[in-house]
């Protein structure tokens, strides 16, 4: 078997050496902020699909459950849980975006996949997008965590290098992938609130589709996105102001915000990523209120 054989073509575009932008749903998306930024650019993009990765080898399906859908209200058909592939040229040269659930299975089949592709358009760079959980609040700016092995590229776009070791997701596979090959590549991570990580963050997603376009050097598509922060942020404040504790601890992590200690100041890299990526979506500080604000979001889905 080639290294592309999962790979089902649906076009074939000629692209100049594209940056390869991707996000993957489930443990590398918090609030799931990555996974909607790469499906706004590719809507707001009005990008042309590429390719899709054949699930069967990668997937749990008692994990990741195909759909039922329901065509001219009669006929049934089965969605699948499928990697898309997307291509469109930007103001900053060409640009390839990936986005599905994070596979189960066969990482390193599953990675020599998406490189392979990167591969054939003789990519320039591979970015991927993630958001994990951290001690921030809601009503400031997100934080923006870049990294990068390549020398050059911490330098040409003000990225830090990864000191993080511990468990990893499919992203820290396709960079090891990326690195094999010889591709340079970037990780942008958006830092969102713990305790309302079961609300969609459409301002992270904001966050990482301007710093992702920044280093593609394209315009980014940010109506659709910026017309939802302010019913993000009226939800999430109908969740602290009715718990006192919570309304306390927000209220210090606005402090410490607006004085200038940043989450690198908190807590190291391995923090950041054990916060999310560990058993627990609890942060070290915060005690109980994960359990509390969990309540009160099933209340309000009840209701």
């Amino acid at each position: 078997m080639s290294s592309i054989d999962h790979v089902r073509w649906l076009s074939k575009p000629q692209l100049k050496n594209p940056t390869f932008i991707a996000a993957f749903t489930g443990w590398n998306d918090a609030a799931d902020a990555a996974s909607n930024a790469v499906n706004n650019l590719v809507e707001g993009w009005g990008a042309t699909p590429l390719a899709t990765i054949d699930p069967e080898p990668f997937t749990d399906y008692s994990k990741d459950r195909p759909h039922v859908r329901l065509k001219d209200g009669t006929k049934r058909r089965i969605v699948w849980p499928t990697v898309g592939l997307w291509h469109v040229n930007g103001a900053g040269g060409d640009i390839i975006l990936a986005l599905g659930p994070e596979p189960s299975l066969k990482w390193k089949l599953f990675s020599r996949q998406i490189i392979s592709v990167a591969e054939q358009f003789n990519a320039s760079m591979f970015l991927t997008l993630g958001s994990l959980l951290a001690d921030v609040p809601h009503s400031r700016p997100v934080h923006i965590i870049g990294t990068a092995s390549d020398t050059d590229l911490i330098e040409r776009f003000d990225l830090k290098r990864s000191r993080y070791e511990g468990p990893t997701g499919i992203v820290g596979i396709l960079h090891d992938t990326c690195d094999d090959s010889s591709i340079p590549s970037a990780s942008l991570w958006a830092a969102v609130p713990a305790y309302a990580s079961q609300v969609p963050s459409p301002k992270a997603s904001l966050a990482l589709m301007r710093r992702a376009c920044e280093i593609v050097g394209t315009p980014a598509p940010l109506a659709t996105v910026m017309n939802l922060i302010e019913r993000y942020e009226e939800q999430v404040d109908s969740i602290v102001r009715d718990d006192d504790d919570l309304v306390a601890y927000v209220e210090r992590l606005e402090t410490m915000t607006d004085s200038g200690i940043s989450i690198d100041d908190e807590v190291d890299d391995n923090q950041l990523q054990f916060d999310f990526a560990g058993d627990s979506d609890e942060p070290a500080d915060s005690g109980n209120l994960m359990d509390e604000v969990e309540q009160f979001l099933r209340e309000q889905n009840d209701n």
